[in-house]
């Protein structure tokens, strides 16, 4: 038996509906009822709870409103991580090739395995069981040529299926699909091109790259000329490095209504929690970026390169406020549901740029008190005596706010 370069040997493994299926798991009471995990916004909702049309991100009152006799859980993320650690065990024993997506996803590269673990698809197919029985969660597998289709097949087998797409039909496959599968085309994108008339894959595969870069922009316009036809010369890469630390919370419908006040307290709770973990482990950065969700499941980013990578608090602050200060109109004109910041091009040793002076001294007062020593007393205040023994004051009585597991670079 050989599978050849050309193959479907790409396996594209993600968790259905990860938090809720966990909690039906855990609770057998839950199981095929309607779940929703969080209450202020929808982190999870289990397929009977999407059947009434609930998503994540929605705004909790909606979500009961859609869907009345739903099940209202709390997120309990610390089982999230070890079912996350378990099954991703699974995909180490699978193939020595695996590259993590996010918490619940990864690729997979079974090529080389045929003599010895037998066809993709019967790979994939022992995969899923292994995960059913070690874990007790259900996963769908999508298997194709390209990492792009591998991850469409798995979307087109949801929930808790396989799906191999042959190199032979992959066209075939592919352009019937509505242009939203194409990866990059969010709500914004697809409606442009449902202006001009353009509803499936095929119909984009019809047009010229400069014809679409002239609908949707230079880069977007070739990678929608590029994908159309399957072309993805993405490997499958293991042992990536994280290229950024970073947060973000989720804000619900409810964010719409929030001061520029009480936006601004977010942004300090996950700035400090950025600045904190970067500290933590030695990294400094130089790179902001802002990443928003807005009302109508569209989404923004802007980013800002500092003179020098930091790990300072109150230097990576000033630039996050600077952002969002920036994109101000574009909140109010859209309404916020989440906010989130990551710190990129990361230095693993923690290199800072020393300036003068190079010591503060006793003679130094408070008010032009070295900000990094502040950080590290204060960084071993929280050590000593807990996260909650500290805290900036622009965040006394307010709800600090679940934090998301920050998007894959």
């Amino acid at each position: 038996m050989f599978v050849s370069k050309s193959a479907a040997a790409i396996l594209h493994a993600d968790l259905d509906s990860f938090y809720a299926s966990v909690e039906q798991r855990d609770d057998p009471a839950l199981r095929g009822r309607p779940v929703i995990v969080g209450g202020g916004v929808v982190l999870a909702a289990s397929y009977e709870a999407k059947a009434y049309g609930v998503r994540t991100a929605m705004g909790g009152r909606q979500a009961r409103q859609l869907c009345p006799h739903a099940v209202v859980v709390p997120p309990r993320m610390s089982a999230y991580t070890e079912a996350s650690r378990a099954v991703f065990e699974v995909f180490d024993d699978t193939t020595p090739v695996v590259e993590p997506l996010s918490v619940d996803e990864a690729f997979l590269d079974v090529s080389g395995l045929a003599r010895v673990s037998g066809t993709p698809v019967e790979i994939a197919a022992r995969l899923r069981a292994q995960v059913r029985s070690r874990v007790g969660l259900p996963i769908t597998v999508g298997i194709a040529r390209t990492k792009f289709l591998a991850k469409v097949a798995s979307q087109e087998a949801k929930p808790d299926g396989l799906l191999l797409v042959p190199p032979d039909r992959e066209l075939a496959f592919l352009h019937p699909l509505p242009v939203r599968r194409l990866w990059g085309v969010g709500a914004k994108t697809a409606e442009k091109l449902h202006n001009y008339g353009i509803e499936t894959v095929a119909d984009v595969a019809e047009l010229s790259e400069s014809t679409l870069g002239s609908l949707v922009g230079g880069a977007m316009g070739s990678r929608l000329f590029a994908l159309s036809r399957n072309i993805d010369r993405r490997r499958v890469v293991t042992g990536v490095r994280r290229r950024s630390v970073g947060a973000q919370r989720a804000l619900g419908r409810a964010g719409n209504a929030m001061s520029a006040v009480e936006v601004d307290a977010v942004v300090v709770n996950l700035v400090d929690r950025i600045t904190r973990r970067m500290r933590k482990a030695g990294r400094t950065g130089r790179t902001v970026v802002l990443r928003l969700r807005f009302d109508d499941f569209s989404r923004a980013t802007r980013s800002h390169t500092m003179p020098r990578a930091t790990a300072s608090t109150d230097a990576i602050l000033a630039t996050v406020r600077s952002l969002v200060a920036a994109a101000a109109p574009l909140i109010a004109e859209r309404g916020l549901t989440l906010i989130g910041f990551a710190v990129s091009g990361i230095d693993r040793d923690g290199a800072q740029q020393l300036e003068l002076p190079f010591e503060v001294g006793p003679h130094v007062s408070w008010g032009h008190a070295d900000p990094l020593a502040l950080d590290a007393a204060v960084d071993q205040v929280r050590q000593r005596y807990g996260n909650a023994a500290l805290t900036r004051g622009v965040l006394l009585g307010r709800d600090p706010g679940l934090e998301m597991p920050q998007l894959p670079d």
